[in-house]
């Protein structure tokens, strides 16, 4: 069973348990991000007067119905435990402005309209954050914030993981024995380089402590926004080898989106590379696509769209910008390449981080993109300078 699938079970017997006991469901007077009454309450939220609000593992509710009654919110509350859900239900079925889903948090995401805001407490935590965080990113609108609570040290006094990876921690039930849950309980570095990496940008970051100085339990809270435009990020200054002084730039866009790899260095980026000495275009750009992605394409597939020219340190660079219509085969990291991490992306919902020459490339196929990238002189096959 996948660490997801345990703590879905978990909170499913969580629920159930509730359920039976008719446990009453309580209204929040205010926002809780600890596990505590004090701290800081909704104004980290910011104005949420109707805006389109998500609360991510809302449980039974209770956050969800106080920010729409007491902030003017339109709120989805989506929670995956069929129990949590319906106790939920049951309680703020009928509120004007909530809409209650019981739905996996990332399926979710993946299909909604996006969100002016989207918040969890505590939520976050019980899901992996590679699955996670790119599918909240595409769900926030640009501009739009993020921000959440996760446990930070138990109340066994253990402190944070520093690698990306689930652990054991206990999920008390008041009139029963503990749950056994699988947490993600990372350091805050790490959280703010996978949010960062996910192409959202921090805004703070607070470890809370609880009011008993006794109690050793911790959680972060951490706010993050989407960005309103796609940045890029500058090649070395050093100059090219004399082989080395002419690139391909592939482009590879489908059903699922454009097709785009991390570098070593952490830059996002078209499939591509140098020009071998007496290599026909198309050749090269075959060749690069198969060494780097694995995906096997014809050289009558490939359509070369033009040549952009730029400089860097006073060097010449020049990037043919390729289209590649046909190919066979599911991207994959390949053997001894700095380029990996092969993954689809909407046009609309562009990462953060492009490698300059792949910005513009891109903006060359599609000068509507909003990419941030310096100027370049792009010839179209016809021979024709547009100018930068």
């Amino acid at each position: 069973m996948s660490s997801e699938d345990a703590n879905l079970t978990a909170w499913t017997a969580y629920g159930r348990h509730h359920i039976d006991r008719a446990t009453h469901v309580p209204d929040a007077a205010r926002i809780s991000w600890g596990f505590w009454p004090e701290g800081p309450g909704a104004e980290v939220l910011g104005d949420l007067s109707r805006k389109r609000v998500l609360d991510l593992g809302s449980g039974i509710g209770k956050y969800a119905a106080h920010l729409v009654r007491d902030h003017a919110a339109v709120v989805d509350a989506v929670e995956a435990s069929p129990t949590q859900h319906e106790r939920a239900l049951a309680r703020y079925g009928g509120l004007p402005g909530l809409n209650m889903i019981h739905a996996d948090a990332v399926e979710h995401l993946e299909q909604a309209e996006p969100y002016d805001v989207i918040y969890s407490i505590h939520g976050v935590g019980y899901v992996d954050p590679h699955r996670l965080l790119p599918a909240l990113r595409t769900a926030l609108k640009p501009g739009g914030r993020l921000i959440f609570s996760v446990l930070h040290t138990n109340s066994e006094g253990r402190g944070p993981s520093s690698a990306v990876a689930p652990r054991s921690e206990v999920l008390p039930l008041a009139g029963g024995d503990p749950l056994s849950v699988r947490m993600w309980v990372l350091t805050e570095k790490l959280w703010e380089d996978l949010l960062v990496g996910n192409g959202l940008l921090v805004d703070a970051v607070e470890v809370l402590q609880a009011p008993d100085g006794d109690n050793p339990v911790r959680v972060g809270l951490f706010r993050a926004h989407r960005r309103t435009r796609i940045t890029s990020r500058p090649r070395t200054p050093r100059s090219p080898v004399a082989n080395a002084a002419m690139g391909v730039g592939v482009i590879v866009y489908g059903p699922r989106g454009l097709l785009l790899g991390r570098h070593h260095s952490g830059t996002r980026e078209l499939p591509g590379g140098t020009v071998e000495a007496g290599e026909p275009l198309e050749q090269t750009v075959v060749r690069e696509l198969e060494e780097e992605t694995g995906l096997l394409a014809r050289e009558e597939d490939v359509v070369l769209l033009g040549l952009l020219l730029d400089d860097v340190g006073g060097v010449v660079r020049t990037t043919v910008v390729a289209v590649v219509s046909r190919w066979e085969g599911e991207p994959a990291d390949q053997p001894n390449e700095k380029v990996g991490d092969w993954r689809w992306f909407p046009l609309d919902d562009l990462p953060d981080g492009l490698f300059v020459p792949s910005a513009q490339c891109l903006t060359a196929w599609r000068p509507g993109l909003a990419i941030e990238h310096p100027p370049a002189r792009f010839y179209p096959v016809d021979g024709t300078a547009v100018r930068p």
